[in-house]
């Protein structure tokens, strides 16, 4: 058998109705470039690390071009096959990567595009961890904050330990093959892949992230995502 080659898969189909604002939160500028340009960006820093780059967007998507002029690149690939969910849109995605010549057995890191603060020490992490596992794994970040559980009233009813919980991030790495299968059993309700693989029984490992890692969800993210991305750009205004 060949060696495993490692594939990226972006899933950059929803809407983002939480953020607010007009259109798709992916393509609204954050320091000067759209959101998901600063995504593709930690991935492209590792250049030849990836045998494909690809990008999963709705058939119908008409900003995907004007957000990013200059993909796709050479060994990056355009896929016109979201779905409904996150879970159709990244199924469609890895189907689509097997029709371009991706082996079953490659490795495939899906990551969010609403994570633009990824860096490529954290995906280099995250291969070196799993490339050699049996499962696969995620980008994750230990709780830090006391963890309550409300009631339908929105009162507290519980509070939980957080010694051993884990904030899920991505990229979650796994082997496509494996990967598709557990999302064509797992159906449209997750919203990890992780979730996917841990429904077959098995346990993906985690992997330290960062809080800096967070995805973009709500309007007050913008501004801390731009505060974080300038500071990076410009480390004495740290």
């Amino acid at each position: 058998m060949t060696a495993p080659r490692f594939h990226v898969l972006i899933p950059c189909a929803g809407s983002g109705s939480r953020a607010g604002g007009e259109g798709p939160k992916q393509y609204r500028p954050i320091a000067g470039r759209s959101m998901v340009a600063h995504t593709l960006e930690a991935f492209r820093a590792l250049g030849a690390r990836f045998a494909t780059l690809a990008l999963v967007v709705a058939p119908e998507d008409g900003e995907v071009s004007a957000a990013l002029p200059h993909f796709p690149a050479a060994g990056e690939q355009l896929f016109r096959a979201g779905g409904p969910s996150r879970a159709a849109t990244v199924r469609n995605g890895l189907r689509a990567l097997r029709a371009a010549g991706a082996s079953p057995h490659d490795w495939v890191l899906v990551h969010d595009a609403a994570r633009c603060l990824v860096t490529p020490t954290q995906i280099e992490a995250l291969i070196g961890a799993c490339e050699h596992d049996p499962v696969g794994g995620l980008l994750a970040h230990r709780l830090p904050d006391t963890l309550k559980v409300a009631t339908p009233e929105g009162r507290v009813s519980t509070t939980l330990g957080r010694a051993d919980k884990w904030l899920a991030q991505t990229p979650q790495m796994f082997r496509i093959a494996l990967l598709l299968d557990a999302l064509d059993k797992a159906g449209d309700a997750v919203t990890d892949e992780a979730s996917a693989i841990e429904a077959q029984g098995l346990a993906p490992l985690l992997v330290p992230g960062s809080a800096q890692n967070f995805k973009v969800t709500y309007a007050d993210d913008f501004a801390l995502a731009e505060a974080v991305l300038l500071a990076r750009r410009n480390p004495d205004l740290s």
